[in-house]
């Protein structure tokens, strides 16, 4: 085979097998702007409430990112890599995660995950699991966690609004609960899914200087809230932002969160 034939050859297979190298020099506008971190609740064939992502909208956001190059790593990569060290990605990446244990997480996101080999960090709020009708079993947890494809993290332990119970008690009290909420979850979650658990999502996207400061001493190394934004080396890594996803983020309201210029980023 000529020499020319076979290195168009062989770029024609690197951009099928590679498609982020192949969009290297062109990618997505804004794509390095600051890394999407999208953040899910629930899923399903119909919208059930504000929280609901269809599963068909989920699957045009993994198509989406696919077509488009980008990289879907592990959240606790994303962080650590890109966010913590400052490096500047040669390739557009994004980061999934959802919230809660929600069992349509089990039933219906994993199949579509499964298809496009994209992984996703769960955080859990241990009081549901196994407990309520709503929320995913401990013995789900760890099929998710065989598959590969998941990693867990908290969200406190039974979700508390932690403006309502700052409110409601004394400043002693509240100090308990915190450090109740904070550490029992991470103790449960390691102890149930022998893994280390590192980060943690604040419920209803709270948190404040004690909130942090507390979380650093229970031995979390990162936090998230729902800021609508992307995230940057900048930011307060107590308080990392995320997008919350519901189903009216597809087509274009899509892509100008994980592919226009939202102004944000590095």
């Amino acid at each position: 085979m000529p020499k020319k034939t076979l290195l168009a050859v062989s770029i024609f297979f690197a951009a099928w097998l590679f498609p982020a190298a192949a969009l290297a020099d062109n990618p997505p506008p804004g794509a390095g702007r600051g890394i999407p971190i999208l953040a899910y609740h629930r899923f399903g064939p119909h919208v059930a409430d504000s929280m609901t992502v269809t599963e068909l909208v989920f699957e045009s956001h993994l198509k989406y990112l696919h077509a488009r190059g980008f990289r879907i790593l592990p959240l606790r990569g994303v962080v650590q890599e890109y966010l913590a060290k400052g490096r500047r990605p040669d390739f557009p990446i994004a980061a999934l995660s959802a919230d809660d244990g929600h069992i349509s997480i089990y039933t219906h996101a994993l199949p579509l995950l499964k298809k496009y080999r994209a992984p996703m960090t769960l955080f859990i709020y241990p009081s549901a699991i196994s407990n309520a009708s709503y929320a995913m079993t401990w013995a789900q947890l760890k099929e998710l966690k065989a598959s590969g494809l998941f990693d867990f993290e908290s969200h406190t332990y039974w979700h508390p609004n932690f403006k309502k119970e700052r409110a409601r008690l004394s400043p002693a009290d509240y100090g308990k609960l915190v450090d109740t909420q904070l550490r029992k979850s991470k103790e449960v979650l390691e102890r149930q899914l022998n893994q280390g658990v590192k980060m943690i999502a604040w419920p209803f996207g709270i948190y404040d200087p004690l909130l942090e400061a507390r979380a650093a001493e229970a031995g979390y190394s990162a936090g998230f809230s729902i800021d609508r934004r992307r995230a940057s080396p900048s930011e307060n890594r107590m308080a990392i932002p995320r997008y919350l996803m519901t189903n009216a983020d597809r087509g274009k309201a899509f892509e100008s969160i994980v592919g226009g210029n939202n102004g944000s980023g590095n």
